[in-house]
């Protein structure tokens, strides 16, 4: 989290200066959800026998209560207020609900700590849905946008995937050169989106003034009462209006709640509001138009055409904040022990936040671009989305309510009628969505699916090593006395031996004295610790012991947010007195080499996906930023 967004002294400028940076990061999505959300809803409304403006004013009145409850009550008044040190997310709230994270709550057994229960599960699933929401958001953003130039002229259309597609590949490519130059021009690009969408509302607004006849519940109430046949199409696409909502937790740790809420209220909410019922006006005093509701807003003509570029831009700003969002959600499974190593570049020094993954950016290109290709157009790709958003919703509702129970201490039943509430809504629209799951909703179902079993198999696998492994058994053994051994020759240098617990004696270690029968006068033992917390303040990070006889032990402590740093870390013992020769220090990691048939309580096909990811992970070389030339792997055959 960046210190301006934990301050809570800052001065109106660096305040209006993280609402910009919000406003191009948190509510790209939810800010481009205008594109098609009426238009889909209004296709909808051709099927259901009833006057068309009370339609129309149902319809909006969905819309505005959607918002209202979901984002402004649910996300903003009490989601976000579920900070794990500032930061926000699905596994922000993992790491509070989680027992063991809960200082005032009763020990348990290792033992009976061990599993993954269902709780984590869920979250973890809710998570893993965000995944398929990162496949198909950008897809549809970009998709809605260049559909704008059939708008300019019909003979567009034959081009619309192909550009759509373009766009996505340049921005997937330009990932990896990091997004700096191009993150400072996202604020003032949304900020004038906004203000285009609120003014070209009121632009329109005079054509049925009825429509603020929506800000009543009733007519939205009425529309589903009195077609129960056409209910769960309309609201499958009316929460179409707050996709992205998740964004505004998920992002909190970057700009503070305050800078969020502030831009949510003062500018993104207003702009949604006043578009759509501008949207909904002309929809009523033009019912035989059959162009793109959207952009007919702007004149015929270069302010259309602007709107389409513009359009554009936003779609691209939505996409981009949605792939590094996606960047960060992977550090954060990795880091907390769900998700096998991965390959994790820094694209600016200057910002620990930015950062690179390339085999997932890899992935959600192929998978964006596909769906583009698949689909073809947003309103065929509109009707397979939803069921991702409106899954995570509830799951982030679940969450709260074990938030609520064991950090606020609210009673159960506080909790319980809060959160049933919330849930009672996500579900409604949850199962709203499930008649899109033969449309192409199964594709975030099977994505959050094959993440899920991932993460479970590799949770499931480190913890049986972690007790197979680096048990007690080795635990008794005094290095002190190892060291001292007539039968150990100290020879000149330094050596790091990783080592996955801080306590015992590394197996790595015991190998490297059977085979050669020496140690390096200076032996560092190096345990890398992740907290549930985002970030671990820098007086906090290293822990150092001598145990005598040149040996010692380290324990660097990072958040989930954190990627390890060992070579800074190294900097920081020898700074402490330790001798060590950084440029000739030599690293001992073991290397698992894993067997399946064993007595693990896992089923078999997990043994078999954690072996094979196992040798897949990302090198330890790549993940600590160490040279190869410096690094000795020792085997270690486990028998799962």
């Amino acid at each position: 989290m960046s210190t301006a967004a934990a301050s809570p002294l800052l001065s109106t400028r660096a305040k209006v200066g993280l609402s910009l940076g919000a406003l191009g990061v948190v509510f790209g999505d939810i800010g481009t959800s205008p594109l098609y959300t009426m238009r889909e809803c209004l296709h909808h409304l051709e099927n259901v026998q009833m006057d068309r403006a009370e339609g129309v004013i149902g319809i909006l009145s969905l819309m505005f209560w959607a918002v209202i409850f979901s984002v402004n009550f649910k996300y903003i008044a009490f989601v976000t207020k579920a900070d794990n040190r500032g930061e926000g997310g699905i596994f922000a709230l993992l790491a509070l609900s989680s027992t063991h994270s809960n200082p005032d709550a009763e020990a348990k057994p290792a033992a009976k700590r061990r599993g993954v229960g269902f709780a984590t599960i869920l979250v973890l699933f809710g998570a893993a849905l965000l995944y398929g929401d990162g496949v198909i958001t950008p897809a549809i953003s970009v998709l809605s946008a260049a559909e704008g130039l059939k708008e300019i002229n019909p003979v567009f259309s034959r081009f619309v995937v192909p550009i759509a597609v373009t766009i996505l590949a340049v921005l997937f490519y330009i990932q990896k050169h990091g997004t700096r130059a191009m993150g400072r021009i996202f604020g003032p690009v949304m900020l004038v989106w906004f203000v285009t969408l609120g003014l070209l509302g009121l632009l329109h607004i005079g054509d049925a003034p009825e429509v603020f006849r929506a800000l009543n519940p009733l007519p939205g109430i009425n529309l589903l009462l009195n077609h129960p046949a056409h209910a769960a199409a309309v609201l499958g696409s009316v929460v179409l209006t707050i996709t992205g909502a998740e964004a505004l937790y998920a992002d909190m740790g970057h700009f503070g709640r305050s800078s969020i809420v502030r831009a949510w209220h003062l500018i993104v909410c207003p702009g949604l509001m006043l578009n759509y019922f501008g949207q909904g006006a002309y929809a009523i005093s033009h019912p035989e138009s059959s162009t793109n509701i959207f952009f007919a807003l702007a004149p015929e003509g270069a302010l259309r055409l602007g709107l389409v570029v513009l359009s554009i831009l936003a779609a691209i700003i939505a996409s981009q904040a949605l792939i590094t969002g996606t960047f960060s959600l992977t550090r954060q499974p990795i880091q907390l022990g769900y998700f096998p190593r991965l390959k994790i570049l820094h694209t600016n020094a200057d910002q620990e936040g930015q950062i690179y993954l390339p085999l997932i950016n890899f992935l959600l290109a192929v998978g964006a671009i596909a769906v583009v290709i698949h689909f073809g157009s947003s309103s065929a790709l509109a009707a397979a989305y939803g069921i991702a958003v409106t899954g995570t919703m509830a799951v982030t509702s679940f969450a709260l309510f074990n938030v609520m129970r064991s950090r606020w201490r609210w009673q159960w039943w506080q909790a319980g009628a809060l959160c049933g509430v919330f849930m009672v809504f996500d579900l409604i629209f949850f199962g709203a969505n499930l008649h899109k799951f033969y449309d192409g909703g199964w594709l975030p179902i099977v994505i959050a699916l094959a993440l899920v079993a991932i993460m479970h198999a590799w949770k499931s696998g480190r913890n049986e090593i972690q007790e197979k492994v680096y048990g007690a058994a080795i635990a008794e053994l005094e290095l002190s006395s190892i060291a001292k051994s007539k039968n150990i020759v100290r020879v000149p240098g330094s050596a790091v031996f990783m080592v996955a617990t801080p306590k015992g004696t590394p197996l790595a270690l015991l190998h490297h004295l059977k085979a050669n029968k020496c140690l390096q006068k200076t032996t560092v033992l190096l345990t890398i610790l992740t907290e549930e917390v985002p970030s671990v303040p820098d007086e906090d990070r290293l822990a150092l012991e001598h145990m005598g006889e040149g040996v010692w032990r380290a324990v660097g402590r990072y958040g989930y947010m954190e990627s390890p740093d060992v070579a800074r870390l190294l900097e920081r013992i020898r700074c402490q007195g330790v001798a060590l020769n950084l440029g000739s220090t030599t690293f001992y990691f073991n290397r698992e080499m894993i067997i399946t048939g064993g007595n693990a309580r896992m089923f078999e096909w997990q043994k078999r996906l954690y072996a094979f990811l196992s040798r897949n992970a990302s090198p330890v070389k790549d993940y600590y930023h160490l040279m190869p030339t410096q690094i000795i792997e020792i085997g270690l055959p486990v028998q799962l």
